[in-house]
C-alpha cells in the first residue's frame, strides 16, 4: 500500500505517542506519561482499569519499587481508519524492571492493544489494554566492568521538566 503523506505524518506522531508513554513511565516523569493519552482515555493494565490520568499516577509510585526500568516497544502495527482521526494498533513490549533492593532483574513480555484518536491534529491514545504473554524474575551479577562509574539506572528518575539529553 503506498501511504500519502499525510498518513505517514499520522503514522509517526502514533510512534512518537508510544514512545513519550514508556519514556514518561520509565522516567518517573507524569507529565510526559499522561500526554500519551487523552484525559478521557481508559486503560486496562489487569491491577487497574479505567481512567488513564490515575494510573499514570499511579505508575510514578508503584515502579519506585525498581531502580530503573526500560520499556522497550518493539513491533508496532498501525492501521489508520478511513475518517482520518482513529487508528488502531498493536505493540510488542519487553519490559526490564530492575528491583531497587535487590539484585534481580524481573522481565515483562507482552503487548499494548491501542485505540488512538486524533485531535486538533495531534494523537493520543483513547483505550489501552494490556496484554500480558509472560514474566520472569532472575539474579543478575555485574559484568566485568567498573560499573560503578557510571551514571546509574536511578540517576535521571523523575527526569520532569529535564530536556532529553545529558
Amino acid at each position: 500500500m503506498a501511504y500519502t503523506l499525510e498518513q505517514l505524518s499520522d503514522i509517526q506522531m502514533i510512534r512518537d505517542c508510544a514512545h513519550r508513554y514508556c519514556r514518561g513511565v520509565d522516567r518517573l516523569d507524569e507529565d510526559l506519561m499522561k500526554s500519551a493519552y487523552w484525559e478521557d482515555a481508559t486503560d486496562d493494565h489487569g491491577v487497574y482499569v479505567g481512567n488513564a490520568m490515575p494510573f499514570a499516577e499511579m505508575c510514578m509510585v508503584s515502579h519506585l519499587k525498581w531502580r530503573s526500568t526500560s520499556h522497550c516497544i518493539l513491533n508496532h502495527d498501525i492501521d489508520l481508519e478511513r475518517d482520518g482521526i482513529h487508528a488502531r494498533g498493536e505493540i510488542y513490549n519487553v519490559t526490564h524492571l530492575f528491583q531497587a533492593d535487590a539484585d534481580i532483574l524481573d522481565t515483562w513480555h507482552g503487548r499494548y492493544l491501542d485505540r488512538y484518536e486524533k485531535r486538533g491534529g495531534e494523537w493520543r491514545i483513547i483505550e489501552r489494554v494490556c496484554v500480558h504473554e509472560g514474566t520472569t524474575s532472575v539474579p543478575v551479577s555485574p559484568m566485568d566492568i567498573d560499573a560503578a562509574s557510571f551514571r546509574q539506572g536511578s540517576f535521571d528518575r523523575p527526569s520532569s521538566n529535564r530536556p532529553v539529553g545529558p
